[in-house]
Formats: C-alpha cells, sequence, structure tokens
C-alpha cells in the first residue's frame, strides 16, 4: 500500500518543488534580515528598508517570518488586515501598487493568539508564504526573521534559492555584537552572503543642538565587520522619531522627517541601487560563461 503511494508523493513533492522554484526565479533580490539577539530594532529596519526600496522605484515584497513575534503589520500600519486567495495562489496586503505585505499576523484571529508551533510546521508555514504567495516580479523581497539562528532563517535559506543574502543589525554594545559574530558563522556555514551589517541604535544626535551622545558605546557594528571581513553598512543613531513612526504604523521613511537616521537609512538604500548593476553584470557574464 505505501509502494502505491510513493509515487504520487513523489510527484506531488517534485511539482511543490518545482513551483517555488519558479516563484522564487521571479524575484530578483532576496534579502534576509538578521539578528544576532532581539530587542536591536530588526524588524523596524526591515519595515523601514522595504518602503525606502519602494519610494525610489523599486518592486518590493516584504515577509514577516517571525512566526512567534510578528511585528510587521503593526510597523507598517495593517492590524486587522486579512489576506485573500484568487483561487489559485495567496494575495499578499498592498500597501503600495509597487510594495506587497505578508505575515503570519494577518492569519491570527486575534492579536493576542500565540503561535505554539515545532519546527516542522513553521518550514511548511515559510515554504507556503514563499511558493503559494502572489508575489510577482520583485526587484527585492525583505524577509524579516525572528533573532537567532533557528528554525526560521534556515528554512528560508534553504527555500529561497539563488540570490539570497543576509543584512545583518546590531546595535553597539559587546553583548550585541557577540551574539551577531555567532550569527556571521551561521551565514557561511549554510553559504549565505552577507550583504553587510549595519549598526542600530547608534548613539543619539540631540535634535536641539546637534550633539551626540554614545548610549550603548559606538563601533562595535563597526569593529565586527573588520573581524569577520564583511562590509559595514553605517550607523543609525536613535531617534524618538522612529519610535512615533513605530507606534502609529506610519513608517518612519515615509514620513518627512530630516535628521541623521532617515539620512543613514537612505544611505543604505542607495549603496543597495548602486550594487544592483554591479550584480547584474555578473550575472550575464555567468550565463556567458
Amino acid at each position: 500500500m505505501n509502494t502505491m503511494h510513493t509515487p504520487v508523493d513523489e510527484e506531488t513533492q517534485k511539482r511543490e518543488t518545482l513551483e517555488l522554484q519558479q516563484r522564487m526565479s521571479e524575484i530578483h533580490h532576496k534579502l534576509l534580515v538578521l539578528s544576532g539577539k532581539g530587542g536591536v530594532g530588526k524588524s523596524t529596519v526591515a519595515v523601514n528598508l522595504a518602503v525606502a526600496l519602494a519610494k525610489v522605484g523599486r518592486e518590493v515584497g516584504l515577509l514577516d517570518v517571525d512566526i512567534h513575534g510578528p511585528s510587521v503589520p503593526k510597523l507598517i500600519g495593517l492590524e486587522g488586515q486579512t489576506v485573500r486567495s484568487d483561487g489559485v495562489a495567496v494575495l499578499p496586503v498592498r500597501v503600495a501598487n509597487n510594495l506587497a505585505v505578508m505575515s503570519i499576523g494577518f492569519l491570527l484571529a486575534s492579536k493576542a493568539d500565540a503561535v505554539i508551533w515545532r519546527g516542522p510546521l513553521k518550514y511548511k508555514v515559510i515554504r507556503q508564504f514563499l511558493k503559494d504567495v502572489a508575489w510577482g516580479r520583485l526587484d527585492y523581497l525583505v524577509i524579516d526573521c525572528p533573532p537567532g539562528t533557528g528554525d526560521e532563517p534556515l528554512s528560508v535559506v534553504q527555500l529561497a534559492g539563488p540570490n539570497a543574502e543576509a543584512l545583518i543589525v546590531t546595535t553597539p554594545q559587546q553583548l550585541s555584537v557577540s551574539d551577531v559574530r555567532r550569527c556571521v558563522t551561521f551565514c557561511k556555514q549554510v553559504n549565505l552572503t552577507v550583504l553587510g551589517i549595519l549598526e542600530n541604535m547608534s548613539g543619539f544626535v540631540c535634535p536641539q543642538c546637534g550633539a551626540r551622545i554614545d548610549l550603548f558605546k559606538v563601533g562595535g557594528g563597526e569593529t565586527l565587520a573588520r573581524e569577520t571581513k564583511v562590509p559595514f553598512l553605517g550607523r543609525i543613531p536613535f531617534d524618538p522619531e522612529i519610535v512615533i513612526s513605530g507606534d502609529s504604523g506610519v513608517p518612519f521613511a515615509d514620513r518627512d522627517v530630516a535628521g541623521p537616521s532617515l539620512a543613514a537609512l537612505r544611505a543604505v538604500v542607495e549603496s543597495l541601487v548602486n550594487r544592483e548593476g554591479a550584480v547584474d553584470q555578473e550575472a550575464r557574464t555567468e550565463q556567458i560563461h
């Protein structure tokens, strides 16, 4: 009896793998936003990075795979939203014509609901998010992963296929940097290219006098980048406007607020956009050879 069903199961598995590969082939850059520990502002960075990329004209998807603590819906003003299906695929929630969002938070009956799942079930849901969501053709899929190096980031790496890269968020103090060091090691062990390290909450610039106070020290992310031989993407200072934006559901990158924090975020986006041409040329060269 098992023998009779094995070919069917294998055929289904092959078909689903092909569907996943086809879906992922339409996404140019898959950007995993990682952190070694919680509380470093990783989700805030992921949301604002996706919004900023969309604002410069890129087609962007934002995927929240933080199964146990989905904060993307709150940060981007989509709490209470639900997803629909067109009968073939799941439709992501649209924020703008060129920005689509998917999160486990859209599937919960209440924001107080707790998701109590083991690894295999989390892997299955992440696979569905990548395979069954109608992302369409994207320049970037920004993926907000939970802290650490557990099931969720590993599942994304295994499923996303080529063109996946990691952007690692840290805060300057040694405790965070030590955890990020393990995150870099994780990326190397699973052959995930590290796009760079971003130092968040890097000092506070007084809006009145412009003086800088290094609340959590400074430079830990840059030192680690040198030590691990990965790019350093810059520093985003503390900014009360970022807190206000997160609480209100209006992304910081979507507001016309002058200051060093937004300038730092825009610099990261500019470096990503400038890098696109080099990556595209490298891909074309590989195809020729």
